[in-house]
This record gives structure tokens, C-alpha cells and sequence, in this order.
């Protein structure tokens, strides 16, 4: 079973900061996606070291699959 297939509850594996490449594969959508998300304020990056590259917390993206994560309802929501 690999990552992207593992019950809810099992997401202890997860690093507490996810890059954009970490969060898209888990969510299983592109990394435009995610840096699209980032700025329409769905799901906020820090930002990290003097190029400003783009880290998102585990809270926020379980939140996001906890939340009855539906792409294409989540792209309309704004």
C-alpha cells in the first residue's frame, strides 16, 4: 500500500511541513493546483528562506481531505 492509499488516521508518516511536490502528490492533483490554491487564500503556504519557496503544514492539508475534499467543489468555492 503506498502513501496515497493508506486509511484515514494513518497520516502520522506525514512531515509537518510539505512541500508543493509532497502536498499535490498526496492530494493527488497537479502542483499548479496547489500554488493556484495558495493564491486564492484555500490552502496558504509558508514561506520559507530567501527565495521564498512554499511549505504547507499537515494540519492544513488534512484539513483539507477532512473536509469532504471534493476538487471540483473546492475550485468553486471562491
Amino acid at each position: 500500500m503506498d502513501d496515497s492509499q493508506k486509511q484515514p488516521g494513518e497520516f502520522s508518516h506525514l512531515p509537518d511541513l510539505m512541500t508543493v511536490k509532497e502536498v499535490a502528490k498526496f492530494l493527488r492533483v497537479s502542483p499548479i493546483t496547489i500554488k493556484r490554491w495558495g493564491k486564492k487564500g484555500k490552502l496558504l503556504p509558508i514561506r520559507i528562506n530567501s527565495r521564498g519557496d512554499r511549505r504547507y503544514t499537515k494540519e492544513q492539508v488534512l484539513w483539507i481531505i477532512g473536509k469532504g475534499f471534493s476538487k471540483k467543489n473546492f475550485d468553486e468555492d471562491l
